[in-house]
């Protein structure tokens, strides 16, 4: 019997995809066979796996208890459908055999949610040219029913160093959807080593979503991918979206009380949140004790911040014995180099209310000529005729006292077209204020829906 089995998983015996299985008698089980029966499997659910272990598709070791739990979850009709579906999937990159198998039942849970029948999976890569790019580059492939990470480390022959930082990672969208690795990585590695290339997949219709993240080893790698891809004729009439994906790990919070700290705050969302590193507060410009009722919270990355979003908004977690809101922050573009290599204009924050734009005047113009100074709120904008004086003063002021308040200074940011744009459509209803100059202003709230 055991000898059977083993010739059995050897692939010797090949077993006919049509046949239904036998009476038991005459079917041949491995030795895992028991193990399903007792684990709680219906009969034929446990025929039809133990098959599968046999095929060689995949072994009994593979398959961790939640795999085996999920699937005792379903009907026998249900099961069975889920195992014929695993069976047929290309198996030939996935790592983690299980974890997919929980994917496919997630799947076709959804898709009975929907009502919709179990689809074929349309076609899917061209396994030959998955196989040769493979064998160029040298890079693995790892497959998951969500997406298909191709590198991420990428071979020690391309890039040994640590995982590469903000900056690095590119967003690729407009996609065709039946396109993968075999045309997009050729593509883009003309722009330098890529670290990672992840394809996001949409199990249910088994194509790709449409777009894609692909981290370059270097910032200026992931600037050329930008340059030389973004709008790009990948197949006719089909062009590319490509741009810098900034890896969001700061969240916005609104209904906050307003007499709390920043350490009470750290505090707090760090008892409810993991990877919470930082709070970035705002204090009202004539009440220093108090917050304007928002903050921002850092996390140590993108994960963590989205895992953290998502417990915030179940409605389920209380902070003070309140609901907050919580949304994306929205992102602080990094602007040009050579346009900031220009600026002439110095951003000046946590001004004391007593200050006024003639004592800045006052104190600045003592490092050159200066164009204008206008105060707003707590905070102020210094416009110098030179660059040279006005990188001067903020060196020499930075964290000095004016009125009694530790005064920080910045270059100021031009403005920036998208960042115009989004504000353009937050102000639909408010009045305009210093929107002409530069900007660097405090945030503010978001709009409350965002898609």
């Amino acid at each position: 019997h055991n000898k059977m089995a083993n010739q059995v998983n050897g692939n010797a015996v090949q077993l006919k995809e049509e046949e239904e299985p036998m009476d038991t008698s005459s079917v041949t089980h491995t030795e895992h066979y028991k193990t399903l029966i007792e684990a709680g499997l219906p009969q034929k659910v446990a025929e039809r796996l133990d098959e599968i272990f046999q095929t060689g598709l995949v072994a009994y070791v593979d398959l961790d208890e939640r795999a085996i739990d999920a699937l005792r979850e379903f009907n026998e009709e249900g099961a069975l459908s889920v195992l014929q579906q695993f069976k047929e999937s290309d198996l030939s990159h996935v790592q983690n055999k299980s974890a997919f198998l929980c994917g496919v039942m997630k799947t076709y849970r959804q898709r009975e949610k929907q009502g919709s029948k179990v689809q074929e999976s349309t076609k899917g890569p061209d396994e030959a040219k998955i196989k040769a790019l493979l064998e160029r580059t040298g890079y693995t492939l790892d497959v998951t029913t969500g997406q298909r990470k191709y590198g991420g480390p990428p071979p020690d022959t391309v890039y040994s160093g640590v995982q590469p930082g903000i900056g690095t990672e590119v967003f690729v969208g407009k996609i065709p959807r039946d396109l993968y690795e075999d045309e997009l990585v050729p593509l883009f590695e003309k722009a330098g080593p890529i670290w990672d290339l992840r394809l996001m997949m949409d199990p249910l219709s088994g194509q790709n979503r449409g777009y894609a993240f692909i981290t370059f080893c270097s910032k200026d790698a992931a600037q050329e991918a930008v340059k030389l891809c973004d709008n790009y004729e990948i197949r006719p009439g089909k062009h590319l979206g490509v741009c810098i994906s900034v890896a969001n790990n700061r969240l916005f919070v609104g209904s906050i009380p307003k007499n709390k700290t920043k350490e009470n705050i750290l505090e707090e969302f760090g008892k409810v949140t993991e990877g919470l590193v930082d709070v970035i507060l705002y204090h009202q410009p004539d009440d220093k004790k108090k917050n304007r009722g928002f903050c921002f919270l850092e996390y140590e990355d993108h994960k963590s911040a989205a895992q953290a979003r998502r417990r915030l908004m179940s409605g389920k977690v209380k902070v003070w014995g309140n609901v907050v809101t919580v949304e994306w922050a929205d992102p602080v573009e990094e602007p040009d180099p050579e346009v900031m290599a220009k600026v002439k204009v110095l951003f000046v924050r946590n001004l004391a209310t007593s200050v006024t734009e003639e004592i800045l005047e006052k104190s600045f113009s003592e490092f050159g000529k200066l164009e204008r100074v206008k105060k707003l709120k707590d905070y102020a904008f210094v416009h110098f005729e030179d660059r040279g004086a006005a990188v001067k003063a903020m060196n020499e002021m930075n964290g000095k006292e004016i009125e009694g308040e530790e005064i920080e200074i910045v270059l100021a940011k031009p403005p920036d077209k998208k960042r115009k744009e989004r504000q353009a459509a937050r102000q639909a209803s408010r009045s305009t204020a210093y929107e002409d100059y530069y900007y660097y202003p405090p945030p503010r709230m978001p709009p409350p829906i965002r898609g």
